[in-house]
């Protein structure tokens, strides 16, 4: 049957079309109009701003702040935008604390805003507290992408407000000051909502953790934690409050001299969260540590007894217990002894008998919506390469093992 149309009918279609170009040109210019409204300051030598201060004064929502090569050194700031993209431009610009701070906190304060950071490098933090960061992230999101944190006694440390969110994305920590008075964290997360990081590098800590985070719920995938000869931290990773976390396809591994024969923690400082659960997929953990170590230890006593933790899929190496200090479901982890990996000491930790170790695994499944299988893994210097579907899997963190 064919529909037919009155001459009402046809010029009604012929206003909504007429209505919506209207609206597609209004919203296209309104969009137009934004973009427009977003303005690129420019922090360098001969650029309209020599310091990143006054940049980060004049800034306002929606802007770019694009600082050029070169050290900056006793420029410290507050950043007080509801939006805002802070990026280096070309090499990596340094930041230099050089016994200033910003507030008493960092090299950098992010009050409360939707900030993302790109390409810049933080050095030298300190305060007598013993707490100085390179960056302070006090409330809202903040995205860090490519940057670098050297010799700060944190890297970055987190307030405790519980609708924060922090994402880090392919960076660096490294070189914590050799401090007797307070502990040195490389990446200190507060009680915050959430906590992502990814295609990250950890190494030489001191007496403090590499990571330690409190988030209500945290997923770290495919970052290399590895404390290395020159290291002396105490856990690799610690989550003291418990709350949710996906580890998934990370290499994680202590030195010798190691402070604390722990690698993973989780609860060692009791419930905060109301939802708790540890789900270790794909890891390869491993330690230096003569005496034996205990790759995870999960305080079991200081958590709800309905929490969940399951490890599959791990590769341990070295001298040390896996489940023995754990309460949970495990399947499909591989102890290997020393030198079972191919060379720890030039980065390559691809595991030794990848022929047999395939026959090994199980199926790494999903918990509700999130996947326990690796898509990616940690590629040096920095970040991830993705990884084929569909092939068959070694237990630990590295797929690439032929």
């Amino acid at each position: 049957m064919s529909a037919t149309l009155s001459p009402g009918s046809a010029l009604h279609g012929v206003c909504s079309s007429a209505a919506a170009l209207r609206c597609g040109l209004l919203i296209v210019g309104l969009a137009l109009s934004l973009d427009l409204a977003a303005a690129v300051l420019r922090v360098g030598p001969g650029e309209a701003f020599e310091r990143i201060a006054d940049a980060a004064k004049a800034a306002r929502d929606g802007d770019i702040v694009e600082i050029m090569p070169g050290e900056y050194r006793g420029d410290v700031t507050v950043w007080r935008q509801k939006e805002l993209l802070i990026r280096g431009i070309g090499e990596r610009p340094v930041l230099i604390a050089g016994g200033r701070i910003a507030e008493g906190k960092a090299i950098w304060v992010i009050r409360n805003g939707n900030i993302r950071i790109e390409n810049i490098e933080f050095r030298g933090a300190r305060i007598r507290g013993g707490n100085g960061a390179g960056i302070r992230f006090e409330r809202g999101r903040l995205e860090v992408r490519n940057c670098a944190f050297i010799d700060n006694q944190n890297g970055i440390l987190t307030a405790n407000f519980t609708d924060a969110e922090l994402t880090i994305r392919d960076s660096l920590f490294a070189q914590a000051p050799r401090q007797e008075h307070s502990l040195p964290h490389l990446l200190y997360v507060g009680r915050i909502a959430r906590f992502e990081l990814s295609g990250s590098r950890f190494h030489q800590g001191y007496r403090g953790h590499l990571v330690k985070t409190r988030a209500r719920h945290n997923d770290i995938r495919y970052n290399l934690l590895y404390d290395g000869p020159l290291g002396e931290a105490s856990y690799e990773l610690d989550l003291p409050n418990g709350g949710v976390a996906f580890v998934i396809g990370n290499i994680i591994g202590q030195s010798v001299n190691t402070q604390n024969p722990i690698v993973v923690a989780y609860g060692a400082e009791g419930q905060f969260w109301p939802e708790n659960a540890l789900y270790l997929a794909h890891n390869t953990l491993l330690s230096d540590r003569l005496t034996g170590t205990w790759f995870l230890r999960t305080f079991s006593e200081r958590l709800p007894p309905d929490t969940e933790i399951l490890g599959i899929n791990n590769l341990t190496v070295g001298i040390g217990a896996f489940t023995l200090a754990a309460s949970g479901t495990f399947r499909g982890n591989v102890p290997l002894p020393p030198g079972g990996l191919r060379d720890p000491g030039t980065l390559d930790f691809r595991p030794q008998g990848t022929s047999l170790l395939r026959w090994i695994t199980e199926p790494a499944g999903s918990v509700g919506d999130v996947s326990l299988v690796p898509d990616a893994e940690f590629a040096l210097p920095l970040g991830t390469r993705p990884l084929p579907s569909g092939h068959s899997w070694l237990p630990g963190a590295l797929q690439s093992g032929d």
